[in-house]
C-alpha cells in the first residue's frame, strides 16, 4: 500500500504519514515502489497503527481494496482474480464453503479446475478471461478469501465487485474513459425501449445488445433484462473486466471478446436488436488505409478525420433491419464539412432518426456538450423517414437560463439535473418514434424536415435549427433579474463593513492581545484535547432508493449548495454534515473555509475536504472558520512537495481566546461572509443581465 492508502486508513493527511516516517524509527520500512513513491506492507502498517492507537480495526472493504491495490501482479490482475472468485461464489455457492475451508496451498491447487469449469460454462471457450494458474493464484489467496467475505457483508457478489472496480477506476481517472450511469441508462432506454421488465413466463422478447467499444462495461451493464449481451474492446484487460462484471450482474447470454472492432470484428454475422457505443473520439489511426473497401461503409467511406462516422456505420452494419443504435458523439461530428456527405446519406435513407445535445458535464470530456445520435437500420421496402428529431437539453434542464447562469442566480455548470434531462429526451423520442413527428418546443425540441437539412453543410447541431425561447418569457425573465440585481446591490451597500481601525490607536483591543498575551494553538492540538472532532471526506455509499447529496470541494469554493450525489454500492456510512461544522478544502492552496448552514445539513462530506466539528462549549465555529481562512495561516500549513498544493488542516493555527471573545470575532467573521456572498450574488446577476441583454438585442426579443 502507498502513503495515500495509509492516510486513508488512519483518516489523516499524507503530510501526517510523512511526519510519522520521520519521527518514529519503528515505522514500517518500504517493501517496494520507488524512493519518491514507496509502498508498504499492509499487515505491518496495520500493526503499527494499532500499536500507536491510531487504528482500531481496518474495515473489510478497505482491507480487500488494499490487497488489490498492492497486488504484486498489478491491480487489474487482482481484480480479475477477485471477479473469478466471486463468480465461483455465485455459480458454485454450495461448493464454496468446502473450498474456503482448505489450506492455502491446497486451495490454489484445486481452484484452477473449478474456475475453468465455471468460466467456460458462463463465458464460453472464447472468453477474454483466462483461467488463472495455481502459481498465479498463490499470491491472491488472502484476496480470494477476502472478496468472498465482502460479498457476504455487502449482500451479493455484484455490489462487491462493483465497489472494487469503482475504486480502481476512481484511482486511475486518466487511464479510462467511462460512460457515467446517467447517460448510460438514457442510451439503454433509447436503444431498447425498455423501461419495464419483459412479460412473465417467457412471453417477452429477449433482446440481443452489442457494444463494439465496451470499455469498462458501463453501457452494457445499464441494459435492463437483455437476452444476450455482446461486447468487444481493443484492450484485453478491459474486455476481461467487462465479461466478469456482466457475468456477476445478469443471467443473460454473455459474449465478450477482445480486439479492435473496426479492424478485427468479433461478431461479423451478428444482427443485434440494439447497439450502444461510446466510441473513442478523434482517432486518426482507426484503419482508414486498410479498410477502404470494407462493405460496412454503406453510407460513404469515412475520411481519416471522421473516425466517429466509421463507428456509426459499424453499428448500423451489426443491427437487424429495424434495430436501433445509440452512440455518444462529439458535437463536431454533426457539423464537420469532411463528414457532410455521409450525414446527408444517413438522412436520405432514414438511418439517422434523432440528434440530442446533452448538457456540458454529462460525460467526459466534461467541458463539452456531447451529442447522442439515435439511428435505425432501414427496413427494405419502407419509405425513409421525412423528419429528423432534434433535441437540445444543454440549458433548459440544468437549472440554467438563456445565458448559462442558474435561474436561482448561482453558477449551475456543475448542477446537472439529470432526471430532468432523461425525462425530456425520452418524452420527445417516444412521441416522435410513435407518430413520426413532434410538436416543436421553443429552445428544446423540433422535428425538422430532412429536406431542410440537405444543404451544402448538412449541419445537424440541434441549437442551429431550434426556434428561440418565447420572447415574452425572455423579457419577463430579464426584468426579474434586473429587480433582483437592484435589491442585491442595495443589500451590498447595507453590508459594506465599517471603516477599519488600528488596534494600536484604538487603545489596544482584543486584537492587540492575540500574540502578546493569548498565544496560539493548532487544530491538531484542539482535536487531541477534545475541543473539536476532525473527519476526512470522500467515503460512503448511498442506501438503495435513498439518494444522498454530497458537498464537493467545488461547492465550497463556489459557495453553492451540495451538487454531488453518493454512488450506489455496498453499505458504507459517509460523514454527514451538521449545522455549525467547519469545512476546509485541502487541495489548491486557496483560502476557502465554510461554516455549514441549514441548506447543507445532512449532506455527505466529499473528497478533498476536511470537516472540523467544534465543541460549542469551547469553540465558536465562525471564530474558528475566520482564523483558519487567514492567508498567512494557510500558507504556513500548506505543503508544496507535489504537483498540487495540499493543506495540512492539523497545522492551522488560531489564538487562545475565551469563548466570549471568540464570539465577538465570530460575529464579525459572519458579517464578512454574508457581505462576500452578497457580492458574489450581485456579480452573478450582473453577468446574467448583461449577457441576457446582449442576446435579447441580437435576436430581436428586446427593443433597443
Amino acid at each position: 500500500m502507498t502513503a495515500a492508502g495509509i492516510a486513508r486508513l488512519a483518516g489523516v493527511g499524507r503530510a501526517a504519514v510523512s511526519n510519522w516516517r520521520r519521527r518514529h524509527p519503528d515505522f514500517p520500512k518500504p517493501v517496494g515502489g520507488t524512493e519518491t513513491s514507496p509502498s508498504f506492507s499492509l499487515a505491518e502498517v496495520e500493526r503499527w497503527l494499532r500499536d500507536q492507537g491510531k487504528l482500531a480495526e481496518v474495515p473489510l472493504r478497505e482491507r480487500v481494496w488494499q490487497q488489490i491495490a498492492g497486488h504484486p501482479a498489478g491491480a487489474v490482475t487482482a481484480l480479475v482474480h477477485a471477479g473469478c472468485a466471486l463468480l465461483l461464489v455465485r455459480d458454485r455457492s454450495a461448493a464454496w464453503p468446502a473450498l474456503a475451508a482448505l489450506p492455502d496451498e491446497r486451495l490454489t491447487g484445486v481452484l484452477p479446475v473449478a474456475l475453468e469449469e465455471t468460466l467456460t460454462e458462463r463465458l464460453g471457450p472464447e472468453r477474454p478471461v483466462l483461467t488463472p494458474t495455481a502459481a498465479a493464484l498463490s499470491a491472491s489467496v488472502p484476496l480470494l478469501r477476502g472478496v468472498a467475505e465482502l460479498a457476504a457483508e455487502t449482500g451479493g457478489v455484484r455490489p462487491a465487485f462493483e465497489f472494487l472496480l469503482g475504486r480502481h477506476l476512481d484511482a486511475n481517472p486518466r487511464q479510462y474513459t467511462m460512460t457515467p450511469p446517467g447517460p448510460a441508462s438514457l442510451m439503454a432506454a433509447l436503444a431498447t425501449g425498455r423501461t419495464e421488465p419483459p412479460a412473465p413466463h417467457g412471453t417477452g422478447t429477449p433482446l440481443t445488445v452489442l457494444d463494439p467499444a465496451s470499455g469498462t462495461g458501463g453501457l452494457l451493464s445499464a441494459v435492463e433484462w437483455p437476452g444476450a449481451v455482446c461486447g468487444q474492446d481493443a484492450d484485453h484487460d478491459l474486455a476481461a473486466l467487462t465479461a466478469l462484471r456482466l457475468a456477476l450482474s445478469t443471467d443473460a447470454d454473455i459474449r465478450v471478446r477482445s480486439g479492435d472492432s473496426l479492424r478485427a470484428d468479433a461478431f461479423p454475422a451478428l444482427a443485434a436488436d440494439a447497439v450502444l457505443c461510446h466510441p473513442p473520439f478523434n482517432e486518426r489511426n482507426w484503419g482508414h488505409d486498410e479498410l477502404a473497401y470494407d462493405p460496412r461503409w454503406e453510407y460513404g467511406f469515412p475520411a481519416r478525420t471522421e473516425s466517429e462516422l466509421a463507428w456509426v456505420q459499424h453499428a448500423l452494419a451489426r443491427l437487424r433491419p429495424g434495430g436501433t443504435a445509440v452512440l455518444l458523439m462529439p458535437p463536431a461530428a454533426a457539423s464537420r464539412r469532411s463528414g457532410r456527405r455521409i450525414r446527408a446519406e444517413l438522412l436520405r435513407r432514414g438511418a439517422l432518426r434523432a440528434v440530442v445535445a446533452l448538457p456540458a458535464g454529462a460525460a467526459p470530456p466534461y467541458g463539452i456538450p456531447l451529442h447522442l445520435w439515435v439511428l435505425r437500420k432501414p427496413v427494405a421496402g419502407e419509405r425513409p423517414a421525412a423528419e429528423l428529431l432534434l433535441v437540445d437539453t444543454a440549458s433548459e434542464h440544468t437549472g440554467q437560463g438563456r445565458d448559462g447562469q442558474g435561474r436561482d442566480g448561482r453558477d449551475s455548470r456543475d448542477r446537472l439535473d439529470w432526471p430532468a434531462v432523461h425525462s425530456a429526451v425520452l418524452d420527445a423520442w417516444t412521441a416522435f418514434d410513435r407518430d413520426g413527428t413532434v410538436t416543436a418546443t421553443p429552445g428544446e425540441s423540433r422535428a425538422v424536415p430532412v429536406i431542410e437539412l440537405l444543404d451544402d453543410d448538412v449541419d445537424l447541431a440541434p441549437a442551429r435549427h431550434l426556434p428561440p425561447p418565447a420572447a415574452a418569457e425572455g423579457v419577463t425573465q430579464l426584468a426579474l433579474v434586473r429587480e433582483r440585481l437592484a435589491a442585491t446591490l442595495h443589500r451590498t451597500r447595507e453590508l459594506t463593513p465599517p471603516p477599519v481601525t488600528d488596534p494600536a490607536t484604538a487603545g489596544g483591543g482584543a486584537a492587540g492581545r492575540l500574540t502578546a498575551t493569548t498565544g496560539t494553538t493548532t487544530v491538531g492540538e484542539l482535536a487531541r484535547a477534545g475541543a473539536l472532532e476532525l473527519y476526512a471526506g470522500g467515503a460512503g455509499t448511498a442506501p438503495a432508493g435513498a439518494p444522498v447529496a454530497v458537498l464537493t470541494d467545488h461547492d465550497v469554493l463556489a459557495a453553492q449548495p451540495p451538487t454531488g450525489t453518493l454512488p450506489d454500492g455496498p453499505p458504507e456510512d459517509p460523514v454527514l454534515l451538521a449545522v455549525g461544522d467547519v469545512v476546509v478544502p485541502v487541495l489548491g492552496g486557496g483560502a476557502a473555509v465554510r461554516v455549514v448552514g441549514a441548506p447543507a445539513e445532512g449532506a455527505a462530506l466529499g473528497r478533498n475536504l476536511q470537516l472540523l466539528r467544534p465543541d460549542p462549549a469551547t469553540l465558536d465555529p465562525w471564530f474558528l472558520a475566520g482564523f483558519l481562512r487567514a492567508t498567512a495561516n494557510t500558507r504556513q500549513a500548506s505543503s508544496y512537495a507535489s504537483t498540487a498544493t495540499r493543506l495540512d488542516v492539523r497545522r492551522l493555527q488560531l489564538p487562545r481566546l475565551p469563548l466570549a471573545e471568540q464570539r465577538r470575532y465570530g460575529e464579525r467573521f459572519r458579517a464578512l461572509a454574508e457581505f462576500e456572498e452578497t457580492l458574489r450574488q450581485a456579480s452573478r446577476l450582473g453577468e446574467q443581465l448583461v449577457q441576457g441583454l446582449y442576446d435579447g438585442l441580437a435576436d430581436g426579443t428586446v427593443a433597443p
